[in-house]
Formats: structure tokens, sequence, C-alpha cells
């Protein structure tokens, strides 16, 4: 009997021991407000909240949390070890001071510059997630309104810095972005950049639609990435998959390959999910999967680039894709927004190759376009088990190996299929 008893009481330290490990493993918190922050909405809280990261990096990482209240402030930097989390309830509001987000080196709009700071920048970081059911708010509105304001008669001009993206993911591995609200960016909302292996899962992405550039996701020279569940309307591609432009991004030379996009709905739009216009890295191996596009979204399935940018896009599938309404289908267009200056074309002209389109089917107004270059047409798009019901037919335009036996078209208005001579 007292072997029994000595063995149950070994088992009972032993189960003691486990459950305190655990209970000493779990992350520390460091609440904002616990350095001072204040979610009053008027408070600037960008010191008191990087004094939190600051601290949780240097005792060993952890999470800053932000709880409920609209806490107003500039650019913060994660660190090493350091989560962000935005309680249920909790705002995270940007502040709309130009000087509350420093210039640093980062890639804007495909070519690596100094420029803006994000709002929230996670730089050089392995391991990093922002995660919540809270809200993180770019005030957006008040950047635009503000832009299009005219300056006062004799006010002095001067220089003109960017908008903050909302969230950049810089250099960083193994970084996950979940379950939270991004509302009104000022510009670009989630800004993935030469990163790997990151999760971006359940997100909620609203802009006004008067916010120019607001983009939802941009993949941006990063590979092994997954997006899945999140729901975006904004007022320009809902996720575009880029990397860098013309000369500079041709000397960087980083692709943007091995994403998975699956689950997400997308709203209003200029595109669903875009591969470019900035595709002098390449990009490769995109697979966009059980996806739903509606509320008059310009063109979820969408290729564009200019003779210039060169670079290669191939190996692209979109699968089970419903389109409700959208404006168009499909829209691939090499020669897209050619707007003066128009730089002189690349050695090697952007090419455009082996795309698969597996169930694609809905209504749209138009089934959409594919116009390539004299001297990369566009090659070797396959049309699968695609069902669309059209008020106007398919535009194309300098391709080659275009296979539409898949592609079932109801158009109420002229020819089904359109070559241009």
């Amino acid at each position: 009997m007292k072997k029994i008893f000595y063995l149950v009481g070994i088992l009972i330290t032993i189960s003691t021991s486990a459950f305190v490990m655990r209970i000493n493993t779990a992350p520390k918190r460091y609440l904002i407000t616990a350095y001072g922050a204040k979610g009053d909405s008027a408070t600037l809280n960008t010191k008191a909240i990087q004094q939190a990261i600051e601290q949780c990096s240097s005792k060993g990482g952890g999470i800053v949390v932000v709880p409920k209240g609209i806490f107003l402030s500039g650019a913060i930097f994660l660190k090493k070890g350091v989560n962000l989390l935005v309680e249920k309830g909790g705002v995270l509001k940007g502040s709309v001071n130009q000087e509350d987000y420093p210039q640093i080196p980062t890639r804007w709009e495909g070519e690596e510059r100094t420029f803006t700071s994000a709002f929230i920048n996670a730089i050089d970081l392995d391991g990093v997630e922002i995660s919540g059911e809270g809200t993180i708010n770019g005030s957006g509105d008040v950047w635009t309104a503000r832009g299009r304001q005219p300056l006062p008669q004799g006010a002095p001009r001067t220089a003109r810095l960017g908008r903050p993206r909302l969230i950049c993911i810089q250099n960083c591995q193994n970084a996950t972005i979940a379950n939270l609200n991004l509302h009104n960016q000022a510009v670009w909302c989630l800004h993935v950049l030469y990163s790997s292996k990151v999760l971006v899962k359940d997100l909620k992405i609203t802009a006004d639609h008067n916010i120019p550039s607001s983009d939802g996701i941009d993949i941006d020279s990063s590979t092994d990435v997954r997006v899945t569940g999140c729901d975006i309307d904004v007022n320009d591609d809902c996720i575009s998959i880029k990397s860098g432009k013309d000369e500079d991004g041709l000397k960087v030379n980083r692709p943007c390959e091995n994403i998975l996009i699956d689950k997400c709905r997308f709203g209003y739009g200029h595109g669903g999910v875009a591969m470019g216009s900035e595709t002098s890295g390449g990009i490769r191996n995109v697979e966009v999967r059980d996806c739903v596009a509606e509320a008059s979204n310009w063109a979820p399935i969408r290729f564009k680039s200019q003779p210039s940018r060169g670079g290669v896009v191939e190996n692209i599938t979109y699968r089970n894709i419903k389109l409700n309404n959208t404006r168009k289908a499909f829209e691939f267009n090499m020669a897209w927004r050619m707007v003066p200056p128009v730089k002189p074309p690349s050695k090697i002209l952007p090419i455009v190759r082996n795309v698969k389109l597996i169930n694609v089917s809905g209504t749209v107004a138009t089934i959409g376009d594919m116009h390539g270059l004299e001297g990369s047409p566009i090659t070797n798009v396959v049309f699968q088990d695609c069902v669309l019901t059209a008020e106007k037919g398919f535009t194309l335009d300098k391709v080659e190996q275009v296979d539409l036996s898949g592609l079932k078209a109801n158009v109420k208005e002229g020819e089904k299929v359109i070559y241009v001579k």
C-alpha cells in the first residue's frame, strides 16, 4: 500500500511540475495602458506603445496588448520576440500627421527607395504575429479628404511625402497576421515584402471607395505565402501579387512564388487577385481557389504589366471561382495604364504563359479581354469547365495557344469571342 501511495505521489508531483511549467512558459503580456497609453481617441500614444514593445523584447519577448479603447498612434516598430494583440473592442488608430511616420528604406510601388514607414512595421523578424479581434484603422478617410483640399493662397509648398501603409511585413519569416479588422488604410493595407512562410488568415479588410490605392493585400517578391478566409472590400485590387518594376525591379530580380489564396471573398475592388502590374522579378506558382467575387468587382481574374517591366508570369491557376455580377471575369493587359512619361520597353518583354482557369462560373457584365504584346503574345491559357452569363463577349488580341473549349458563355449582345486582327 505504501508503494502505491509513493507512486501516486510521484505522479502528482510530475503532473504538478508539468502544469507549473506550462504556466511559466505562457507568453508574458504587456498591456500598453501600463506604459501610459490612453484609449481616449485623442492622446498620441506612439511613445507609450513603443516603450511597451521595447520592454517586451528586452525581457525575452511576449505579447504587447491593445485593450478596449481607441488608441491613437504614429508609426510603431515591432521588435524581436514581440507579438501584437489587438483585443476585441480595441482600436489602434493611425495619426494623420506626416511627422509621426519616419522615412525608412523600403520598396514602394516596385522600386527600392526611402519612403514613408507603415503604421505597423515588422522588419527583419522571425516568428512575428499580429492578431486579435480588434481593429487597426489607418484614418485613410482623413488623409484622402485632406489631400484633396487646395492649399490656401500664398501657403508654401512642402515636399510631398507618401501616405503610410497600414501594415508592412518586411524581410520576415514565419509571420502570421490573423483575425483582425483592418479599416481605411491611407494607402496599401497589408504589404508582405521580401518575406517567406507567411500566413494571412481570417482578416476583414475594408476601405472607403474614394481612398486611392487602397489595395487590400500586396504580396511583393515573397515566397511560401498563404492567404485564407479573408473578406476584402477596397478601392483598388483586393489582392495584388508583385515583384518590382522596370530597371529597379529587374536589378533586384526577386520573384514572387509559391502563393496559395483560398476561401476568400472579394467585394468591390479594381481586381480580385491581380498578377502585377509590377512583374519585373517574375511571378510563378500561384493558385487562387474556392473564392467568391461580387459587388461589381472590376476584374476578379486580372493580369497586368507594361512593356518596360519585363519578367515572366507563369504557372498560375484560378480554380473554383464564383462570380456574382462582377464587371468582367477576366482581364489580361500587358500594356496597362500607359500614361506619360512612358518608359521604353525592356530588352525582354514581359511574358505571361501557362495559365489555367478551372470552374470559373457566374454572371458578369462582360467576359473580358486578353491583350498581349507584339513580340510577346500571351501563351498557353487553358479554360476548363467555365460557365458564364454575360452581356458582352471576350476580346482576344495577340494571344497564342489559348484553349477556349472549356469556356461556355451565354452572351446576350454580339459575338462570344472577338479576335482582334
